[in-house]
């Protein structure tokens, strides 16, 4: 998978906004990077939708990391910097972006969790 050819982080729209070369251009929210963070901490170890994270509602992206020609490692503002979003998966994060974030919230509604919006 071919490098964004951009990332850039929006502090105001809470957002990281990313481009592609083929001019493609995905805005993911940081709460949604956040608990769809590829950490082994959010998504275990073996198959399945990993943990539920909660209460993310207001975190920021502090800081975005290359890490060799293949991801960056996003710096949250709770303290998580384990997760390295490769390539592909931040492609797989826009593209998916609509299913992905109406399971998330299925999970909490299930669970019963009101997401608190940021004001």
């Amino acid at each position: 998978m071919e490098a964004p050819s951009e990332i850039k982080v929006k502090r105001k729209s809470r957002v990281v906004e990313v481009t592609w070369p083929d001019g493609t251009r995905y805005s993911l929210p940081f709460e949604y990077l956040r608990v769809y963070s590829p950490s082994a901490e959010v998504r275990g170890h073996g198959g399945g939708e990993g943990k539920l994270e909660l209460a993310k509602e207001s975190v920021q992206v502090t800081q975005v990391e290359p890490i060799g020609v293949y991801a960056v490692r996003l710096h949250f503002n709770d303290g998580h910097n384990t997760g390295l979003y490769s390539w592909d998966y931040l492609r797989e994060l826009g593209v998916e972006y609509e299913r992905k974030w109406t399971r998330y919230l299925e999970r909490c509604e299930k669970l019963g969790y009101e997401r608190k919006l940021p004001v």
